[in-house]
């Protein structure tokens, strides 16, 4: 059966969890955790808890899952050695740094692709297993069919429980532009559950971007028979009383059996639960908010959720065999399932004088297991007759042998991983040299292209499957265009089959939007050119990166201009310069439940701003578009390390793109444009500008 992993949002929360029946753990520390909110755990809370949940034979991961900065990694590399020498089962990391890092320092560690990697095709999973990635965290917007296919190749984790996000993990950028508040760091804010509607007017009314939570208990065993590895409950930031009764329920289920959906319901929900992207049903039925009502009935539901964990989950067996002869001392020996084993040698016992010992009185003594999370397996007596002990002796037995056994279980389930002590940063890094950059354009159609300069531009990107493929090429010529891949694929192999016919057309070169598209561009020998949404933030993942044939990377927009200048790999590398950063990569359009499909599709928040919507439903997707233009055209100083500068095209017409280009020729301004964070930066991090 595949485990229950429940979230341990604290010590308490990791009590709850266990005694809710948990498989599984996963943490985060105080830092480096993408649950930043959540109590986390001190190294010495961590070190108490591993003991606990190993002899209970529960697994715990530590999720170090943030982007990291080059400032970061010494820091990072000493958190991996407190983790070594814990105990975990497991990392769950997003950076590539993370990983290269730990198969540099710990190579025996096991590791597992956060969701935040944003992998949810073969290709993506295939990329995760060439960097030693044991386990991947599949995207939560797949449906069955996707899952099984996955699944059949490498060890999958999937969300079947808890809060849903708008936008896919890994790929949202909207509480860092708004509010500096980064969810790659850990930092959500969590706009998307402020009021906002695609109708203006309903702007304070609606909730257009806030999905119910998560809830495929009701589809574990078919989840089990697709040869899914792991059932994976969200919840870090939410009670520990969820803990308990969401693994309860989750295990139940899991095992066929029937459990409280409605006492579930209670504890946390926001209007009930979906499983609409499993059964691809998306739409309107999906959306759902956190009411006064729901708040109210989780009040009643959490008494009883207490009183009901208190005790332990019986998750170990145990037999007992007891020797009580005439003249010698008593003597019990205990094993486990497993075959773990301890013994007893305890007072010799007399003659009786009213009531000897026998196996009914003996088997009632030893299965007072009632505070331990062990059940009575087997009672075998070899007994003389005539003879008697007291009780208290078989239950300081008992007691004795039951600690005994648990601290053997603790030790055989503890893999202590050897960490390195060695030099993780080649010699050689350091501070990028200057160089004069060059412009990039990100186009949403060839007809945005028709009045700029070849001369003007170093590469122009197009969508695949984009008209004018042919003009462009003929225009700009082969070595200067390229193809922007898809951001999510929910057919990979119709995607794999368009861009060989645009190599057959002469194109060389892919925008890597996700880490699938390396390993494509690897199979099909084109250039791969790692783009934004790879989340790429320190000198390690560029490294990464330039090991595994990438011409080159855009860096994470969530940096600051000194932060970038500082990175050491020789990679060259770029970063978006103008363009309405996407907030948001989504599988259910926001504008299509509200008022339908068509032209010019937009939300808008509470306050009146507008954030455009960026369209490619053919595909499965739309991309939620900041409100504000991001232009660096008169402050690219500031990037004084940068190889080139990106222009991101959405709806400008072929003449205004062609005066943006001229804007960053001659340094012009663009009135009320932002700076993005590159200047300003993320909260909770200082970097020098």
């Amino acid at each position: 059966m595949p485990e229950i992993l429940s979230p341990a949002g604290s010590p308490e929360h990791a009590v709850y969890a266990v005694k809710g029946g948990a498989d599984a753990l996963y943490l985060g520390m105080k830092k480096f955790s993408a649950r930043a909110g959540a109590a986390n755990f001190s190294a010495q809370q961590l070190r108490e808890l591993v003991p606990y949940c190993h002899m209970r034979g529960v697994k715990v991961y530590a999720a170090v899952n943030t982007i990291l900065f080059d400032s970061e990694l010494e820091e990072f590399a000493q958190l991996l050695k407190e983790l070594c020498a814990a105990g975990v089962d497991a990392l769950i990391t997003q950076d590539l740094a993370a990983a290269a890092l730990v198969r540099l320092l710990c190579p025996q560690m096991e590791l597992h692709a956060s969701t935040q990697m944003t992998l949810h095709t073969e290709y993506g999973c295939r990329f995760a297993q060439s960097l030693g990635f044991k386990r991947v965290v599949l995207s939560r917007e797949l449906p069955f069919e996707v899952i099984k296919r996955l699944s059949e190749n490498v060890e999958t984790e999937v969300f079947v429980h808890g809060a849903l996000c708008m936008s896919v993990s890994g790929q949202c950028l909207m509480s860092a532009m708004i509010g500096g508040r980064s969810a790659n760091r850990g930092m959500c804010a969590q706009p998307c559950r402020l009021p906002c509607s695609a109708q203006k007017a309903k702007s304070k009314s609606e909730y257009a971007l806030s999905l119910k939570d998560l809830c495929l208990l009701d589809d574990l065993k078919p989840l089990e028979s697709a040869k899914v590895d792991s059932f994976k409950i969200e919840g870090r930031m939410k009670r520990p009383e969820y803990a308990a009764i969401s693994a309860y329920s989750a295990k139940k289920a899991a095992l066929g059996e029937t459990y409280d959906r409605s006492l579930l319901e209670n504890v946390f929900s926001r209007s009930g639960f979906t499983d609409g992207y499993l059964h691809s049903r998306l739409g309107k039925n999906m959306f759902g908010r956190r009411t006064a009502e729901d708040s109210a009935a989780a009040a009643k539901a959490l008494p009883k959720i207490r009183e009901n964990f208190r005790k332990e989950y019986k998750r170990a067996r145990i037999s007992f065999s007891v020797s009580v002869k005439n003249g010698e001392p008593l003597r019990v020996s205990a094993h486990d399932e497993n075959g773990v084993s301890a013994d007893y040698c305890g007072a010799v016992p007399q003659k009786a004088v009213n009531n000897a010992c026998d196996e009914p009185y003996i088997r009632r003594q030893l299965s007072k297991l009632g505070d331990t999370f062990y059940e009575l397996e087997s009672v075998d007596c070899d007994i003389d007759e005539g003879l008697a002990l007291p009780a208290s002796e078989f239950n300081r037995a008992r007691r004795e042998l039951v600690g005994k056994l648990s601290q053997l279980r603790a030790e055989k389930n503890t893999r202590y991983v050897r960490f390195y002590d060695k030099p993780y940063l080649p010699e050689d890094t350091g501070c990028r040299r200057a160089k004069a950059f060059s412009l990039r354009i990100n186009a949403f159609s060839a007809a945005q292209l028709e009045c700029i300069d070849a001369s003007d531009v170093e590469l122009v990107w197009l969508p695949l499957g984009a008209e004018g493929l042919k003009s462009a090429l003929a225009r700009f010529g082969e070595r200067k265009v390229g193809i922007a891949m898809p951001r999510f694929a929910f057919d990979e192999a119709a995607d794999v089959r368009q861009l060989k016919n645009a190599a057959q057309m002469g194109i060389t070169h892919i925008l890597c939007t996700n880490f699938a598209h390396i390993a494509i561009a690897d199979e099909l020998g084109l250039t791969a050119h790692a783009g934004m949404g790879l989340n790429t933030s320190n000198t390690l993942a560029l490294k990464t990166l330039e090991r595994l044939g990438a011409a080159d990377a855009v860096i994470s927009p969530e940096m600051k201009c000194g932060q970038i200048n500082a990175l050491g790999s020789d990679l060259p590398i770029g970063a978006a310069a103008y363009g309405r950063l996407p907030l948001m990569l989504c599988a259910n359009c926001p504008a299509a439940v509200s008022k339908g499909c068509g032209e010019g599709c937009a939300v808008y928040d509470r306050t009146g701003r507008r954030f455009p919507i960026k369209c490619s439903k053919k595909r499965g997707y739309v991309e939620l578009l900041n409100s504000d233009i991001l232009c660096l055209s008169d402050k690219t100083g500031g990037l004084k390390k940068v190889d080139f500068l990106q222009i991101e095209l959405f709806d400008e017409s072929a003449q205004r793109a062609a005066q943006i280009i001229d804007m960053f020729k001659k340094g012009k301004p663009l009135d009320g444009a932002t700076r993005g964070l590159y200047y300003r930066g993320l909260k909770g991090y200082e970097a020098e500008s």
